[in-house]
Formats: structure tokens, C-alpha cells, sequence
């Protein structure tokens, strides 16, 4: 079993629970403007270990929210 695999298994449990609200979900504000403002560091000034570890953790979460999107509107679709 691949990273990828896993991945697509727990996005396809998340979009069967209610495809529509997978697809209304959506990162707080505060949250959006944390990410950015990582992002940002990194390309300026780079960032710590912990902000580093913080800024992966977010883009994990956005890929796996990603696909778990993809499998609702499959979903949807096949309904």
C-alpha cells in the first residue's frame, strides 16, 4: 500500500459521510492568513524546525481536503 492509496482511502471515508459538506468545507480565516503568512517566510527568510513542521502539517491537510473534494463530487455525480 502507497502513501497515495492511504491518502485516497481516508479522502473517499470523508467525501461518503456528506459529499455536500465536504465540498462547502472550508479553512477558518485565521488559518488561511497563518498558511500565507509561512508560505511568505519561507520564501523570504526561511523558518524554524517548529514553523516548518507547522507549514507541512498544513499542506498535508490541504491535500488530503483536496482529494477528499474530489471523491464528493464524484459522488455527487454518480448519485
Amino acid at each position: 500500500m502507497t502513501v497515495q492509496t492511504v491518502y485516497d482511502h481516508i479522502a473517499d471515508f470523508i467525501a461518503s459521510m456528506d459529499p455536500q459538506k465536504v465540498l462547502e468545507l472550508k479553512a477558518p480565516p485565521g488559518m488561511s492568513t497563518r498558511l500565507e503568512d509561512l508560505i511568505d517566510k519561507e520564501k523570504e527568510v526561511g523558518l524554524s524546525l517548529e514553523e516548518k513542521d507547522e507549514l507541512d502539517h498544513y499542506l498535508v491537510l490541504e491535500r488530503l481536503i483536496r482529494l477528499a473534494k474530489a471523491h464528493a463530487r464524484l459522488r455527487l455525480a454518480q448519485a
